[in-house]
């Protein structure tokens, strides 16, 4: 049974439109590289993800493992931001508040909150910040600026994003923590055929 099946529109729906008519109201060169990021910019992640593993692979084997583990993280860390959105049920703001967006208000039943963009990308960054501070130095602001991105083109309420960044932070830091003890398992497999995934020799 849902916690809640309407958006909360008081908490944050005047910030939500002030910022919706910001984005009607800028050039179309810029909405267009907002939609551009907010739609495929998660591959960013993806991509930051691949380098810390390879940048992880002669590092001591509690770092490699690390870095290993940042996908299932960031899978975890999705299942459990999409398991809150189907307990609230929040609608989305650009059929609650009826606004014109950059981006089509999705259908109905493809709820609000918390955002599962922003949840992705903050576990992705913080994954990748634990194994690698240079490449997190990218991660962590290219997450805010995804959750920035979701609310310019409309989709989602400022908490929405905001709870998303700390669903995906909070479940991802523990995790890749935790990932590290799998250390002695990657010291084995550089012993192995799989040496080459595990270590840069």
């Amino acid at each position: 049974m849902p916690l809640a099946s309407t958006a909360p529109a008081s908490v944050d729906g005047g910030l939500y439109v002030r910022v919706t008519e910001l984005a009607r109201h800028s050039p179309a060169v810029l909405d267009s590289a907002v939609r551009l990021w907010s739609d495929y910019g998660l591959a960013l992640f993806a991509l930051l993800m691949l380098a810390a593993w390879w940048r992880a692979r002669p590092s001591p084997p509690a770092r490699t493992a690390a870095a290993l583990c940042a996908p299932l993280v960031v899978v975890a860390a999705y299942l459990a931001d999409d398991l809150v959105k189907s307990l609230f049920r929040e609608q989305r703001p650009c059929r609650a508040l009826h606004v014109v967006t950059v981006e089509a208000c999705p259908a109905l039943g493809d709820w609000s909150f918390p955002s599962n963009h922003a949840a992705i990308a903050a576990a992705a960054a913080a994954a990748i910040w634990l194994t690698d501070r240079r490449l997190g130095a990218i991660a962590i602001p290219a997450a805010l600026l995804m959750a920035a991105s979701r609310v310019w083109i409309g989709v989602h309420y400022p908490h929405d994003v905001l709870i998303g960044l700390v669903v995906g932070a909070l479940v991802a830091a523990p995790l890749t923590i935790a990932a590290r003890r799998c250390g002695p398992v990657v010291a084995r497999l550089r012993q192995s055929p799989l040496r080459p995934l595990v270590a840069a020799r």
